[in-house]
């Protein structure tokens, strides 16, 4: 945590960076204490005197690791919280103290600063807090109790004595997800809930997009203030216009920038002086200037505004309370259960169309672009802590933090679904996302892997996207994968029978009564195997009767209806009619149907209740009821626990990690001995072998290790060695074994630093961790 530090979001939203505090900062802490209310420095030093205070401040500013941690918490340019600690006689002990501008108290300050304290100490052997607090510091000893850690109390007079446990459980990570959660939910409510907004860079022009931006915003009813920032205009399509912010009769909350990249900088100064809590910012060509990207972003962090975007879409709140639509998409975004996050504008507009089409709408949908803020994470957040939408969609390129992502996208999944269009999966539409977005794809391996840990639910194309979504807004999640196809068209029941096996889903054979109750439906030379097939003989009024009879099976997980229309009627009205039947006597068993004759791939079949979705190929149906299957059996399994491993020697990995960097500041390659130290620190069984750095060292390790022997290369510059013939298999002698060394000495010359030995592997499974 050096450097610029860490951006972090108090619990009203503002936002604040936490970093270490050095010898620079001595007069800015001085000035923090001295600024005391006599009842805080008493609380807090057990004393109103200030006669010690200079020797205090420039201790805590003396940065000595391996004795203290001091944090500090930045609004701006103001110091308005520290937190440190010091390392008692035993090293895994520390007393910790913190304090907090009296008019920045209860907003999260000192929580923000224990718990970045709390990961600091802990990278540096830490393990426990102890801390006297005087008995009428009531908030110092909420802090403490709200934290999440294992906490200990005892009393001595006026003075409690504090222990905290610092023990990163599962309980102290959900207690920190949702702080985080609180905080960030705040942060954006000036993104997706302004009351006042901003459209700057306007034009009188049609075609422009801030005009563009500007007249969706009034049309589609935004609930608050709109204004436009112009200097050639008063009123741009019929919204009073003004010559720059200041000016601005209210301070907006969101500002939607559309300026040249040029001017952007100087537009977010003039936003964060006026008090603007956050940017939507249209404008593209940014990422490419790295002098504009910079400018951008100090401007942001120091004023602590929030920024979407840049070259992004815009984005939708359809909340009646909100109505806000601050994008250029062809189609207004109709109100839905659907919040979509897109990095790509493109992606967000085709997702809006087919959505609009298929009559889902969206709750939220925010276009992040180049992401230099807002993120996927934010928006899973926000999703969390939200009952209007029921179905999150995301379309990410790249993941800023994939740990955090897949705990929140867990969290989020065991409420509602989460579904990923995956994007990126072969070089080209790598190169092609990071040409667009100018982000480095998530290798395709990690993305699926991260997706399958976190429950998220991934599809390859719009359509399988759109499909899967009908099936989960509109029908209940499937107890199992036990599927019935049920058609009268033999044909299409065959395809959907094949695309169910493709898919992991069963078809088991009717139960007796099921079938007893279809024998008196359905004329003699009907097939009452799984798949269905009720001839194209039968009427509507009959099809959703054999439909009501295959609901009433208890043992059904779900149903794929799949009707042609005949001369006899149109069946499909009789699937959404039974489904209604069903859910009134209160089957949940999900039902699909197939309308092979429908042009669009997907639509739905209307009913007093939600709608069935009707699908035109029984291909489609069937994999979007798979996905349905598969998150179903993800959010029953029990969620586990982290188990605990007390044979981990993660301070000796710390304490050899600590040492490579300091001796490599710029980082590199373990040596084979170094890796080995490093992998039985946390018990990972690796063959052992002997480091030799000349001939009788290797001839050495050769006869103490017996046996057969590998010799590898240990080479500057050589990381995949048996590409370059520094692996040698199958040493038997040591005639065999001087050969070997003179040949790879002649092979790497100056290069080979050493030799690593090894005994020969038994026969077995090769498994390569990268």
């Amino acid at each position: 945590m050096t450097g610029p530090g860490t951006r972090a979001l108090l619990t009203d939203g503002r936002v604040v960076v936490i970093r270490q505090l050095s010898a620079s900062d001595t007069t800015a802490v001085a000035r923090l204490h001295e600024q005391l209310p006599d009842r805080d420095r008493y609380l807090r030093f057990f004393t109103l005197g200030t006669a010690q205070l200079a020797a205090f401040t420039t201790r805590l500013t003396t940065v000595d690791d391996a004795h203290r941690g001091a944090l500090g918490a930045f609004a701006g340019a103001e110091l308005v919280g520290v937190a440190h600690y010091e390392v008692l006689d035993d090293p895994a002990e520390a007393e910790v103290a913190l304090v907090v501008h009296h008019a920045w108290q209860a907003c999260g300050v000192g929580t923000l600063l224990l718990e970045h304290l709390v990961s600091l100490a802990w990278e540096r052997g830490v393990r426990r807090f102890v801390a006297e607090v005087l008995a009428e510091n009531s908030r110092m000893t909420q802090v403490f109790a709200d934290y999440g850690l294992p906490v200990s109390v005892s009393r001595d007079g006026s003075v409690l004595h504090v222990i905290m446990q610092l023990d990163p459980t599962e309980h102290y990570l959900d207690a920190v997800a949702e702080r985080e959660r609180r905080a960030d939910s705040a942060s954006l409510r000036p993104v997706l809930c302004p009351r006042v907004v901003a459209v700057i860079g306007a034009s009188r022009r049609e075609s422009s997009i801030g005009h563009a931006i500007l007249r969706r915003i009034g049309a589609g009813g935004f609930a608050g203030r709109l204004f436009a920032v112009n200097p050639h205009a008063t009123q741009i399509a019929g919204v009073p216009a003004y010559a720059n912010v200041a000016d601005l009769p209210e301070v907006p909350d969101l500002a939607v920038v559309c300026v040249p990249a040029l001017a952007v900088p100087g537009v977010a100064e003039e936003c964060g002086r006026r008090g603007v809590r956050a940017l939507l910012m249209i404008t593209a060509g940014l990422t490419g200037e790295e002098q504009l990207h910079r400018a951008l972003l100090e401007v942001v962090r120091r004023h602590g505004m929030r920024l979407v975007g840049p070259n992004c879409l815009g984005l939708v709140n359809t909340d009646p309370q909100v109505q806000l639509d601050a994008t250029f998409s062809d189609l207004a975004a109709p109100s839905g259960p659907v919040g979509v996050a897109t990095q790509s504008g493109g992606a967000g507009i085709a997702l809006l169309d087919q959505l609009t089409h298929l009559g889902l709408g969206v709750s939220t949908l925010v276009s992040m672009g180049d992401k230099y803020d807002v993120s996927g994470n934010d928006l899973l957040r926000w999703w969390l802590g939200e009952d209007r939408t029921e179905v999150a969609v995301l379309y990410l390129e790249s993941f800023g933090n994939p740990h955090k992502f897949s705990r929140l996208a867990r969290r989020l999944g065991q409420r509602k679904p989460v579904i990923a269009l995956r994007t990126g999966t072969t070089a080209v539409a790598q190169r092609a996302a990071a040409s667009h977005t100018a982000a480095a794809a998530t290798p395709a391996a990690t993305r699926d892997a991260l997706y399958q840990q976190a429950g998220v639910i991934a599809v390859d194309t719009l359509t399988e996207l759109i499909a899967t979504t009908a099936v989960l807004c509109w029908q209940p999640l499937p107890a199992g994968s036990r599927v019935v196809v049920l058609s009268n068209a033999g044909g299409a029941g065959v395809l959907a029978a094949d695309a169910c096996a493709t898919h992991g889903l069963s078809l088991p054979e009717l139960s007796e009564h099921t079938r007893a109750a279809l024998r008196g439906l359905l004329p003699p030379h009907a097939s009452l195997h799984n798949p269905l097939d009720t001839t194209a003989g039968v009427d509507a009024t009959t099809f959703g009767a054999c439909v009501d009879a295959v609901l009433a099976d208890e043992t059904v997980h779900a149903v794929i209806a799949i009707v042609a229309p005949t001369a006899l009627g149109d069946p499909a009205v009789a699937i959404a009619e039974a489904t209604d039947r069903a859910r009134r006597n209160g089957v949940t068993t999900p039902v699909l149907a197939v309308r092979v004759s429908q042009p669009e791939a997907v639509r739905p079949l209307r009913t007093a209740l939600r709608p069935v979705p009707s699908y035109a190929d029984p291909a489609v149906a069937a994999h979007a009821l798979a996905h349905a299957v598969s998150y179903g059996r993800w959010r029953a399994r029990p969620s586990g626990r982290v188990p605990d491993l007390p044979d981990i020697r993660a301070e000796q990995a710390r304490a050899l990690v600590r040492r490579f960097l300091t001796d490599h500041p710029d980082g590199g390659w373990l040596s084979p001995s170094a890796t080995q130290t490093l992998l039985h620190c946390f018990g990972l069984p690796v063959l052992t072998g002997i480091t030799a750095t000349d001939d009788a060292e290797a001839r050495t390790a050769f006869h103490r290790l017996g046996g057969l022997v590998v010799l590898k290369a240990v080479a500057r510059g050589v990381l995949h060695k048996s590409r370059t013939g520094g692996v040698i298999l199958n040493i038997g002698d040591e005639q065999q074994l001087r050969s070997e060394i003179a040949a790879m000495r002649q092979r790497f010359g100056d290069t080979l630093e050493a030799m690593f030995v090894q005994p020969m592997a038994a026969p077995g499974r090769e498994l390569l961790i990268g």
